[in-house]
Formats: structure tokens, C-alpha cells, sequence
């Protein structure tokens, strides 16, 4: 039987089809990694930012409510308006993290209209001197006695109440557009009745197909085991934790940045480091003495921002937390905040900072 002859147009038309799937193929590959940078560019515009004090003062926004500082008032105002909640903007004037926030996410027409519709917006100067009465009828003489009580350690700090003057609800500096967006409507549609902000987010999130499976490694950061433990005796230094996880932006820019940076790399070497992945379930002693995991002792403090740094005294007593967007000056003086004891006299960051002007 003589051998089967190829056709020439059926070999043709194979090898274009190949073809066509080949440059398909790489298409759909090329436009994936474009979408993927073009998303780290679009993330980094909202988190790299220099976080020095302004130069010029703030203008608000004219759409906040012109409030006389009686809460109580403000929150019957809103009852009436048919809104969902009271947001007090604890912020000062050299701000620029306030900056961020109201460029990046009261910037946004969407945003803005969204907040308007749900809600009502007060502003507090942590630094000025009108006075205020809370939703309790509690009284202050000052903003800025009133944001000492409130411990609004960082600004901007944003505290939501709920139409019956609860608060549910409390974002410490500043957030991008995306988790300020899904903080709002966390309130506005009573998520927090049935589970909490991590979790609410964690339902959101979409992960990339370039994700990392691996933390961020640094020379600061101690070596399991993780024997945090400083109930029984003191430690002779003070510890900091960095909860992160892997598919981080935010843990990206701040291991590219402040913590590239010699002068904060100095003051982390006066401290105990850790750094644990908030997902994950890697045996920790507590500070406290609790033996748990790394995921179920986020869950405990309430975590829900990734990268969260957490300090603790050297009796193993929480000191500050800075769960939020966080660049060098800041976490300079965080730390020196931390390691001066600064928090002894002053309990409440922003004080210290008025104290000593930094």
C-alpha cells in the first residue's frame, strides 16, 4: 500500500492555527504582566508619598458639617437626615497623611458621594481649642483634650458611630482609597453587627497570579522560635512586631523604604524584632505568656492592615500599634517615641510629639 501523501492546504491551514494560538498566547501574557504593573504603579501612588510635616496649612473639604462640637446634637441631626453614622475626622493642619487621605480618597467624586449620602463628617484639630461635648454629654475644654481621651495617636485618626451613637468603628492614619472605601461601607450597610472589619475584608480580596508565597527578610528580624514571652521576667529591651503577609504592596514599599533606611535600621537594633505572617499558623509565645499562632494572635488584636507593627514594653505591655500606611518620619519617631520611654509621661503619641516638637 503505497504511504498516505500530506495535503499542502490542510498543513497549511494547522500551522496557522498554531500560530494564531501561539501569538494569542502571548498577548493575553504580555497584557497580564502590563496589568500587573500598571496595578503596583496605580498602588504606589496611594501609599509613596513624603511624610514630612506640610508647609502650608490644610484646607477641609466645604461639605463637612459646620458643627458647634456637641455630639450628641450631631448624631440627632443625622437620625433625622435618614443617615447611617457619624464620622469624626480627628486631623491637624501640617498633616501629610491628612493630605493623602483627603487628596486620595475624599479626592475621589465616588467616594465623596458616597460619604455624603451615608454619612455626616465632623472635623476635630487635635491641636485646637474649641471646646466639645462627646455623644455621652461628657464635656472637654479643647480638640485637643478631647482627642488625648479619644487616643488618637496618629492623625489622620477617623472614628464612625453608628445612628445611635455607638462607635463601631476606628481608622488610625492613613488608609488607600480601596480600604477607606470598604471601611465605609463596612458601616454604612451594619457589617459590624455580624463580623469584623479583617474579616469583611478578607471576603474582597483577590490575589494576582504573580503573588509571592514568601515574607520580605531583613537582618532585624529574630529567628523562630518565636518566645516573645515577657510576663514572668522583663526583657532589657523593648520588642516590636510586624505582622505582614506575603502579596503585600504595603509591606513591599516599607521594606524598600524606611526600612532600608540607616538611621531607623539603628533604632531597631535597640529593640527585640519579630516579624510574623499574619496569615499563617506559626507557634508564638506571647508576650503575655499565651501560647497561640501567628494568625489566631492577629485575630486577638483585632488586626486587619497588613503590613501592622506592634510595640511592646519591655514588661510585655502593648505600647502603640501603627496599623496603617507608615513612611520614615513617622516611624522614626514612633520608635524614638518607644525607646525614650516617651510614653511614660505621655501616653498619648501626638502629645509627646507636641511636647518635644517633632
Amino acid at each position: 500500500m503505497p504511504p498516505a501523501t500530506r495535503n499542502p492546504e490542510k498543513i497549511f491551514h494547522a500551522t496557522r492555527f498554531v500560530f494564531k494560538v501561539m501569538i494569542i498566547s502571548a498577548i493575553v501574557f504580555i497584557a497580564t504582566v502590563i496589568s500587573s504593573v500598571q496595578a503596583e504603579d496605580s498602588a504606589a501612588m496611594f501609599i509613596e508619598f513624603d511624610d514630612t510635616p506640610l508647609t502650608q496649612d490644610l484646607i477641609l473639604p466645604s461639605w463637612f458639617k459646620l458643627s458647634f462640637l456637641e455630639l450628641k446634637t450631631d448624631i440627632e441631626d443625622l437620625q433625622a437626615a435618614g443617615k447611617q453614622g457619624l464620622i469624626l475626622y480627628f486631623g491637624q493642619k501640617d498633616c501629610p497623611y491628612c493630605k493623602m487621605h483627603l487628596e486620595k480618597s475624599w479626592g475621589n467624586k465616588g467616594i465623596v458621594k458616597y460619604t455624603q449620602t451615608h454619612f455626616d463628617v465632623v472635623a476635630i484639630d487635635v491641636r485646637g481649642d474649641r471646646p466639645v461635648t462627646d455623644v455621652a454629654g461628657n464635656a472637654y475644654k479643647t480638640e485637643k483634650a478631647f482627642a488625648v481621651a479619644k487616643n488618637t495617636n496618629f492623625t489622620p485618626t477617623l472614628l464612625f458611630y453608628d445612628v445611635n451613637g455607638q462607635e463601631v468603628l476606628r481608622l488610625s492614619g492613613y488608609h488607600p482609597p480601596y480600604q477607606f472605601k470598604a471601611a465605609l461601607e463596612y458601616v454604612a450597610d451594619k457589617h459590624f453587627l455580624r463580623e469584623t472589619l479583617r474579616t469583611y475584608l478578607a471576603r474582597a480580596e483577590t490575589l494576582s497570579g504573580f503573588e509571592e508565597t514568601e515574607l520580605h527578610t531583613h537582618p532585624v528580624f529574630m529567628s523562630p522560635p518565636y518566645a516573645l514571652d515577657r510576663s514572668h521576667f522583663p526583657a532589657a529591651a523593648p520588642l516590636v512586631v510586624f505582622f505582614e503577609q506575603p502579596t503585600c504592596h504595603a509591606c513591599d514599599v516599607l521594606h524598600a523604604g524606611p526600612l532600608k533606611d540607616q538611621t531607623i535600621i539603628g533604632l531597631l537594633k535597640q529593640m527585640d524584632v519579630a516579624q510574623l505572617d499574619m496569615s499563617l499558623p506559626t507557634p508564638v509565645l506571647t508576650p503575655k505568656g499565651k501560647r497561640t499562632t501567628a494568625q489566631s494572635w492577629a485575630e486577638d488584636l483585632g488586626l486587619y492592615y497588613a503590613p501592622t507593627i506592634v510595640f511592646f514594653s519591655e514588661q510585655g505591655q502593648e505600647i502603640i500599634r501603627v496599623d496603617s500606611v507608615i513612611r520614615f518620619y513617622r516611624l522614626q519617631n514612633v520608635l524614638e517615641y518607644v525607646l525614650s520611654k516617651g510614653y511614660v509621661d505621655y501616653p498619648n503619641f501626638q502629645s509627646w510629639r507636641q511636647k518635644y516638637n517633632r
